[in-house]
Formats: C-alpha cells, structure tokens, sequence
C-alpha cells in the first residue's frame, strides 16, 4: 500500500468516505475540513455521506528558519498551541513566535471573511464531527483542531485521513473515538508524495466547494 498514490483529493475523499461508510457514521454528523487541502477531501467525504460540510480555521505556526516544520498552530482565538520541546530546543524567542503568530492570524481573518458567507458556523454541540485533513505530517494543525472540537462539545469525534507518517493510528485512536489513516508507510517525507495531482488549493476553490455542499444539503432537506 506505500507505493500507492491518489489521483489527486478528491480520489482521497472518495477512498475515506468508504471506509467511514463501514463505521457508523450518523445522519447529523458534520464534516470539518482543514483549509485549504482538506476542503476538497472533506467535500468527497460530505457529498457522498450525505453530511453538512465546514472548515475550522486553524493555521500551522512554522519554525522562523524553517516554515515547512511545525513548532505549533492556532485558531480564530489567536492563542498558540506550541511544541515546548521543540521551542525550547531550538531556542525560538516569544518575539519570534508572536511574528509569526500574528502572520498566521492575518491569513485567519482574511480566510473567514472570504469563506464564512458560503457556509455558515455548524453548531458542533452533541454532534459527531469528522475533522478531515489531505495528509498529516507533524500533527500539529489536527491537534489544536482536536481540542477546539472537543471544547464546541462535540458528542464523538472521528478523525480520517488520507495519509500520515508511522504511529498515526495508533496516537489518534488514543486522543478521538475513531481514526481512519489509509496510508502509514515507514517511509514518510511529506504529504505530496503520496498524490500524483497536488496543485495547491486556492481560495476561491473552497468558496466554491463550500457553497456546492451547503446548496446540496439544502436541496436534500426541501
């Protein structure tokens, strides 16, 4: 299974949806996509489970030196979740991390003020959640999302993923009720390689993903 590929995030929806369809999954459960590559993934997933889609607006907080590395994420309350080992190990000063924090938050602001207008707020309370994501690398995004459902009172908490390095599974499955990984090769690089199509996801994308999916659900409840 490590040398296949998705055809691009769409064929990674349609292969999640799948195997969430073998679990119970309930009628009013809601799928939250992280931005941007885990829109089109949780829109396949959405569509074909006949669920309510919507995106949490969270944003990884990249190593100052190194972007691509995670030392932590946050949310629309702009208060970072940090990996203290690695802060501490790397020595990043709170003046770098506030940079960056307020970087991330800009793109926050911006995302929920183009995005929200094609999907309203789903109320995540007693609900079951599927929080959806392209792939997984440092897990730092999924956590913070993970503690942002679970504080709205979401009743159970499902997460499925296309793609993460070794242990995956298993770490998830000890912090959520469920969690579905397709792909956990022990040679794990990045997210990328594991699709033959990975183009970046622009904004007007999600816009338009997220006002199909709320269309279609409406559409099914007349």
């Amino acid at each position: 299974m490590a040398g296949l590929r998705f055809k691009d995030r769409t064929d990674a929806g349609a292969q999640l949806a799948e195997a969430l369809a073998a679990i119970r999954i309930e009628p009013g459960a809601v799928v939250l996509g992280l931005p941007r590559g885990g829109i089109p993934v949780g829109y396949e997933v959405a569509r074909r489970l006949h669920l309510q889609l919507d995106f949490l607006n969270i944003r990884k907080l990249g190593v100052p030196w190194q972007p691509e590395v995670a030392m932590g994420a946050v949310g629309e309350d702009g208060v970072p979740h940090l990996n203290a080992d690695l802060v501490r190990s790397l020595a990043i000063t709170s003046e770098q991390i506030k940079r960056i924090r307020d970087l991330e938050l800009s793109v926050i602001r911006e995302r929920k003020k183009a995005y929200r207008g094609f999907a309203p707020t789903a109320d995540l309370q007693g609900r079951q959640v599927i929080l959806v994501d392209d792939g997984i690398a440092t897990g730092a995004t999924m956590d913070l999302a993970i503690e942002m459902v679970r504080t709205a009172g979401a009743r159970s908490l499902i997460v499925a993923i296309p793609a993460g390095p070794p242990g995956t599974s298993d770490k998830y499955e000890d912090m959520v009720d469920h969690c579905i990984c397709l792909q956990e090769p022990a040679e794990f690089n990045y997210v990328g390689q594991f699709y033959r199509n990975y183009q970046p996801v622009t904004d007007d994308e999600v816009c338009e993903l997220l006002g199909a999916s709320f269309q279609a659900l409406n559409r099914g409840a007349s």
